[in-house]
This record gives C-alpha cells, structure tokens and sequence, in this order.
C-alpha cells in the first residue's frame, strides 16, 4: 500500500534568459511589470480588452499541463499598490469574463484528464499583493491578481519521494491552520453564519482530503453539486465569491485584534453583523488575538513574519471520489498554491527534458485557447513557439 503524505516532484523548465538590469535582483526583475514582456511575447496565448492574458507557465509547476490568466494592469494601474489583487476587487464587468473564461479552462481539463486515479486537477489563486514584509527577499513588485490550472499525473505523485512535513512552505512558516489550531469553532461557526450558502454544500475534512497526500488538512471545504456543471451556473461564482469574502472578513478582523488590543469594529466589512456577535464576544478568538500579539512583541523574525493584509489560496480540485471541492486556506510566504494539497515542486532547469514534454503540453494549451476564442474571450497571441491562430 502506497504510504500517505505530502509529495516532492521535480519539474523540467526551460531556462529563461533574461536580461537583468544592472542593479536589480534576478528575482526583483522576475516579478516587475517589465518582465510581463516575457510573458506576452514567448508564453502568452491570449490577450482580450479586458485586460485579461491567458500564459503559458514559463517555470511550470508541471509540464502535464498549466497555465495562467494574469489581470494585466501593469499599463493603466501604474502604482503596484494600486492594482486589483483579488477577485472582490474587479470589476464587475472583468470578473465576468475572467469567471468564463475559468469556466471554460476547467471544463477542458476535466474532459482531457477524466481520472481521478491518473491526475489530479485544481484551479485557483493565491494572494498576490503587500502582504509580504517589504524587506524580505523576492517581494513581489508585479501585485496582480493571476491564477493557476494545473494538472499534477497521480504515477508521478505516486512515485515521488515523500516531502518533509516540516517543510516551511507546507507549514505555512509556523502559522499553518492558525485560524483551525486555536479557533476552530469560532472560524467553522462565522463561515456558518456568514455564508448563506445554496449552491455549495459543505464537506468533511475526511471528504475533502486526498488520500494519497494527506492535504488538505482540516480547512473549511465545500463540495460542489452538479460537478462541472455548476460552473455554468453564474450562482456558483457568486458563492465562491462569497467564501473568500467571510474568509477577508475573518482575516481581517483577527488580525486588527492582533494588532490593537480591543481594536473597534473594522468599518468597510462584508459580514458585520457576524464579525460583532461572532468573532468579537468570543474568548477563543480574542485569546489567540493575546498570543499572536504577545509574541510579535518579543519575536522580531516571527512579527516579520506576519502578513497583516488578507493572505489567501483558494482551490477548486477534484478529489479522489472524482467531485469538484472548493477550499480555502491562509497563505504563508513564499509558498505554491500546489502545496495546499500536499504537493511541493523542485524545479529544476533542463531543456532537454523539457523540450520531450513541451509538444503535448502546447497542444494541450492551443486546444484552450481555441475555446476561449470561439468563445469570443480573447484574441491569440504570436510566439516563436505557436502562431497567433
């Protein structure tokens, strides 16, 4: 019997050359809106009025199959501070598109990977904004809201090396589950209450959990009835909004708390009734308020640590059952998206294996894009490596 736990893959990438300017660090250029220039001319796919780019994932998580949608507002939003860096900040008529367009994607790789047994399938984001400490290494500078397909081969996931559990990424860097480890009723009886769920239905943790990796591990998870057809549904895309926002709601409320002691309602809420009798009349909540507080105080890494601003991941995967859940977990610093369901990927340059897996994946890429344009969600992108059409 395959022995249960989190999962480290070695992926093959193509090196990117990249001109850095003198003075810059490879990975400041890496996330400065000047280096999308890489991802329109040698990965973008599809480009639409919205603002919308459809990319190829230069440094891949697998070469299977991903890919990005970026809101590229690099050239009308020119204060990075400034940009949409999730979806409760687009508008409306973008976040349609971009809902569609997500529809579309998942639908395809739903029917080229029908096996739950032979790949696993997710979908989401991750916050991509001033919530890291502006000191550290590697801040991104790009802050746009951008968000991943990725399909993951079970026999690769099988037969890789079983990950360290201890592995920061995977624990969050120390603050893995805080919200599930210290508050758990008071973080499951605010999502109840908050959201007023019709189309999402409530999953356990044992549901939710790939039995191969272990992961998630003990989120709030939500099945989604109907499979892919629900994402037809522009209902459904209300609710996964509505979860990030009790999720930005929670986050944000804790960590004012965190913050100042007995700090006042915070003004701009989504849930404030909830907030106030929920959240602030709870011992629980404002107990690890104290020890959170208490600890930045004597622990300068661990306060450098903290990121105040909502930080999240929210996934749509497929489980092992073959039903589409949704999830969401707070972020730590530095970590993929993947490791929310126990995967690590060790990417490694080398063009040659690459290059074997590359055709398969741009065709499986092109056959996306074709949709999306039938659909009238974008207008193909020239490279060296596919034509516009």
């Amino acid at each position: 019997m395959t022995q249960s736990g989190p999962r480290e893959i070695v992926t093959p990438f193509r090196p990117i050359p990249l001109d850095v300017p003198e003075g810059m660090k490879p990975n400041e250029f890496f996330n400065s809106t000047e280096n999308l220039n890489d991802l329109v001319n040698n990965n973008g796919l599809l480009l639409n009025p919205e603002n919308l780019l459809l990319y190829r994932k230069a440094l891949g998580h697998s070469n299977v199959f991903d890919a990005s949608i970026i809101y590229n507002t690099s050239q009308i939003v020119l204060n990075p501070l400034g940009r949409p860096v999730r979806r409760t900040q687009v508008p409306d008529n973008v976040k349609h598109v971009w809902n569609r367009m997500n529809q579309i994607i998942i639908d395809y790789m739903l029917e080229e990977f029908p096996d739950p047994a032979q790949h696993l399938v997710l979908a989401g984001e991750a916050s991509l904004d001033a919530t890291w400490p502006l000191t550290s290494p590697g801040v991104p500078s790009i802050r746009m809201l951008h968000n991943h397909f990725i399909v993951f081969s079970m026999d690769q996931l099988r037969d890789a090396k079983l990950a360290d559990p201890k592995n920061p990424n995977l624990t969050d860097g120390g603050q893995h589950s805080l919200f599930e480890m210290y508050m758990h009723d008071a973080y499951r009886e605010f999502i109840c209450q908050a959201l007023h769920l019709e189309v999402l239905r409530p999953v356990s943790d044992d549901a939710a959990r790939l039995g191969l990796t272990g992961y998630p591990q003990g989120l709030p998870s939500w099945e989604i009835p109907g499979g892919a057809a629900a994402l037809e549904d522009v209902r459904f895309w209300h609710e996964y909004d509505l979860v990030l926002k009790g999720f930005i709601d929670f986050y944000r409320s804790f960590f004012s708390q965190v913050s100042s002691r007995n700090a006042p309602m915070l003004p701009d809420l989504y849930f404030p009734d909830q907030v106030e009798n929920v959240l602030l009349f709870n011992n629980d909540f404002l107990k690890t308020a104290k020890k959170v507080r208490d600890r930045c105080i004597t622990d300068a890494k661990y306060a450098n640590a903290i990121r105040w601003q909502p930080a999240f991941k929210q996934l749509i995967y497929r489980n092992d059952e073959g039903k589409l859940i949704v999830t969401i977990s707070q972020n730590s610093i530095g970590n993929a998206i993947t490791e929310l369901l126990g995967v690590v990927v060790n990417r490694v340059a080398d063009a040659d294996a690459y290059g074997q897996q590359e055709p398969q994946l741009i065709a499986r890429l092109l056959e996306v894009r074709r949709r999306l344009i039938e659909a009238d969600l974008g207008d193909g992108i020239a490279t060296d490596y596919w034509p516009k059409e």
